[in-house]
């Protein structure tokens, strides 16, 4: 006798719930995704194609004892600089190492309260972290070019992978620590943009350069044989060396002059006659100033009498604006800021004026 089959044996299960397959298909698509990444960081860094903007993702994780700025000093006034340029490189939140070459002549036991050299270089040290290192400087010629070829001495610093080299007469807006996570290159420069058309050439007032001791050779030799012939200063030498191969910086960004202020002309600097000239933006987008006036003076200096009056940026009067000074009050707010830092970090007034020479006008007279 045929007999029914238990209950539920053969009956149609019911289909499950759509909630059911959608949490299934999300927990294979988190399964796939995760073995997806892990083989994508198992493979091989050198494999990887790194993103188009890595120095500004990789920023935090970089290792910046691979990096230093440096600086040298010959002169009570050039250490007095290259310590403000330090304490600006510290207050701007720079995470490099800081290194100074200084004059062996000086030392760090403070004698007196007058002993602003030692002070100076104990507060380099002991206030923003600088590593001091004392060389033999030769002196000869102009006293502005004294020991010039001392920047070579960042070369001899293999222990970095890179090392940003700044002359001291400048003032820092920013800090340049992407700088050192430019591609390999032996040196990266700014153009000398003041000295086009009649020269095409990179000015040394600041060098992002790789360390080499073969390199630090090269430019040693080259300065010896250079003033022994009194013909060539560094940054002749360093255009010999790298004006092809060296990574060309924006001067817009890197590279302005406090001249550029007096100018009447800025398609040099803009790089196009037709871009319009805005001065305080220029100013708010620049990372390092270089103080270069001629004929006035360096901002340590005070300025000659009446100097004022003939050399500073002339205000202008434009369409439907009287008396535009813009260029006149970001001019003398750079020496007045650093004339206040000066006394502020290194607690040393300016010093006294030159002689002034007044030049001829454009009518060959003198005024």
């Amino acid at each position: 006798m045929f007999s029914p089959p238990p209950p539920g044996r053969f009956t149609r299960t019911k289909p499950r719930s759509r909630s059911f397959l959608q949490r299934r298909a999300r927990y294979i698509y988190l399964a796939v995704s995760l073995i997806i990444l892990y083989i994508w960081f198992s493979r091989p860094s050198s494999l990887r194609r790194p993103p188009v903007h890595a120095p500004s993702l990789n920023y935090k994780s970089v290792d910046w004892s691979h990096y230093a700025y440096s600086s040298y000093a010959t002169s009570s006034a050039y250490l007095c600089n290259s310590v403000m340029m330090f304490e600006a490189l510290d207050r701007l939140g720079s995470k490099a190492d800081r290194i100074l070459f200084y004059s062996e002549e000086w030392d760090l036991d403070v004698a007196d309260q007058v002993d602003r050299d030692s002070q100076l270089l104990v507060k380099a040290r002991d206030d923003y972290n600088v590593k001091l290192i004392p060389v033999q400087f030769e002196k000869q010629g102009d006293k502005t070019w004294d020991a010039s070829f001392g920047k070579f001495l960042a070369w001899q610093q293999t222990q970095y992978d890179r090392i940003i080299h700044i002359d001291s007469d400048t003032t820092l807006r920013k800090h340049l620590d992407e700088l050192f996570l430019l591609p390999g290159a032996s040196v990266a420069m700014t153009r000398a943009y003041w000295a086009l058309p009649e020269k095409k050439a990179l000015t040394s007032l600041f060098v992002v350069l790789e360390p080499s001791y073969k390199e630090f050779k090269r430019l040693l030799d080259a300065g010896q044989a250079a003033r022994k012939e009194g013909r060539e200063f560094d940054m002749d030498i360093l255009n010999n060396f790298y004006e092809n191969t060296a990574i060309v910086l924006p001067h817009q960004k890197y590279g302005l002059i406090s001249g550029e202020f007096r100018s009447e002309d800025h398609k040099y600097f803009l790089g196009h006659p037709d871009r319009e000239w805005d001065p305080q933006r220029v100013f708010d987008e620049v990372s390092l100033v270089h103080f270069s006036d001629w004929p006035i003076p360096k901002p340590w200096v005070m300025w000659p009498r009446n100097v004022l009056n003939e050399k500073q940026p002339k205000c202008k009067n434009t369409e439907g604006m009287k008396g535009d000074c813009k260029d006149r009050k970001i001019w003398l707010s750079l020496y007045d800021d650093f004339r206040h830092r000066r006394k502020d970090i290194c607690a040393l007034l300016s010093e006294p004026s030159p002689d002034f020479v007044p030049l001829p006008n454009e009518n060959g007279t003198v005024t």
